[in-house]
């Protein structure tokens, strides 16, 4: 990933003395930024080489919980420590943080030195390196939904997470008038995170009140995954100072619409667009079409990583612009993989099914994989599917419930082959924890209807 700031140029801003702090962080499982805060001159002077971690922060749920039962780490073993390689190419000013810059790491192994198997950024890397030697580059944009709402994350909590008031009273999709009220939040993350090399497109209202869209310029498949994460955390970080809330949980209100993070997908080789054919229909080569069908085909292998909590699937529902079913269309908002850019050089693919929750690197991982066993396989693409796919009695539906699709990822044959038998076992055993964790509670939902009527 290109930064904005060489390691010379940190070095020149901290001996200045503009740059006191660096976050030195990785991407845990969830896709959170994790890591320390250093002083400056102790980074630039030794701990740009690495520093280190517990081995356990691959290994927890979003409570920080340590769940037994994982193959890389546990209290038998001891929870050692992993290794934080800085990446001196990913240095970036993080401007809405006063005097800090940031640089992201590779997660090694302690002892070896080796890439840690299921780390997100050693996933995905693997899959750009199985594309490369195909010959081909992966390019991609995500887009980031989200809901602002009136109050700060810490008076939602101590007034525990009821009565939240979004940002906005009405669907503000694409509106200008109530999105310039909300101006005093998403102008700080544009140019915020364009000012930290982020190549940022635009900000949007979208389809429900107090729910916006942060859109970033297609960019190589590491570099994607980068921004989004950087950008998640920017999102939540100058919401809190300006005393309002984000969150990208899928679903918060089942009255509401849900948040996505479509995904644009395209292969290129040699500089040019490796998915555009002029004389093709559509507009789309041979090869664009084995990658849509490997994609097609292993949507419900891999759906855990695009939807890896038991919110996530309250997303998918008929009639609300999430997907139920993996099949294509031509710019059709009803199906699981929709065309853009028809007959144009910026053909590509969009997954419309992974929700605001995923981990970008894992769900392009996934996806690669899926396309490249597409066109590894020459599969042949089903003809596009029109109308209301919600309808589609033939079409495959995607996985319902977090059970389901863990289900599908242990049985895959396909990402056991392409990410590693350890690696899927080490995600299928955050999704049972996942269903274990909600299985034992018991829900407002279950109260009020049975507390009297039961």
């Amino acid at each position: 990933m290109a930064g904005t700031m060489t390691f010379d140029d940190l070095k020149s801003r901290v001996a200045e003395g503009s740059i006191d702090t660096v976050l030195v962080c990785f991407v845990d499982m969830q896709g959170r930024l994790t890591g320390k805060r250093f002083h400056a001159v102790n980074f630039v002077e030794t701990s740009f080489k690495e520093t280190h971690c517990c081995n356990y922060l691959l290994a927890t749920d979003l409570e920080m919980a340590t769940p037994d039962g994982y193959a890389s780490t546990s209290w038998q073993a001891g929870y050692g420590d992993y290794v934080m390689a800085p990446d001196l190419d990913t240095i970036r000013p993080i401007p809405w943080l006063e005097g800090t810059a940031m640089v992201l790491c590779d997660v090694l192994d302690h002892h070896t030195h080796e890439p840690v198997p299921h780390s997100p950024r050693a996933i995905l890397k693997k899959q750009i390196k199985r594309l490369e030697e195909l010959g081909f580059e992966a390019k991609m944009a995500t887009e980031l939904e989200f809901f602002l709402f009136e109050k700060s994350f810490d008076d939602i909590r101590k007034g525990g997470f009821r009565d939240l008031t979004p940002i906005s009273g009405y669907n503000e999709d694409y509106h200008i008038l109530q999105t310039t009220k909300e101006e005093d939040v998403m102008r700080p993350v544009r140019n915020h995170l364009f000012a930290a090399g982020l190549p940022i497109e635009n900000t949007k209202g979208e389809a429900a009140a107090g729910q916006e869209e942060l859109n970033i310029r297609y960019s190589p498949a590491l570099d994607c995954a980068d921004y989004h994460s950087i950008a998640k955390h920017a999102i939540k970080e100058i919401a809190w100072q300006n005393g309002r809330a984000a969150t990208f949980l899928p679903k918060w209100d089942m009255n509401q619409s849900g948040s996505s993070s479509h995904v644009h997908q395209s292969l290129w080789k040699d500089g040019e667009a490796a998915f555009f054919d002029k004389t093709a229909q559509h507009g789309m080569s041979t090869l664009m079409q084995h990658y849509m069908a490997g994609l097609i085909k292993y949507a419900p292998d891999y759906t855990y990583f695009l939807a890896p909590y038991v919110n996530s699937y309250k997303r998918f529902a008929k009639g609300t612009f999430a997907p139920t079913k993996t099949v294509w269309s031509v710019d059709n908002r009803t199906a699981g993989f929709r065309l853009c850019g028809e007959n144009t050089k910026s053909i590509r693919v969009e997954c419309r099914i992974g929700g605001s929750d995923l981990n970008p690197y894992l769900a392009q991982a996934v996806m690669l994989a899926a396309g490249i066993k597409g066109i590894e396989d020459a599969l042949a693409l089903a003809p596009a599917t029109t109308g209301d796919v919600y309808e589609d009695a033939k079409a495959t539906d995607i996985p319902q419930t977090l059970r389901a699709a863990t289900e599908t990822l242990r049985g895959s044959a396909f990402l056991r082959d392409a990410l590693g038998e350890d690696v899927v076992d080490h995600y299928t055993r955050a999704a049972e924890w996942e269903q274990e964790e909600f299985d034992r509670v018991v829900t407002d939902w279950e109260i009020a209807r049975g507390f009297e009527r039961a």
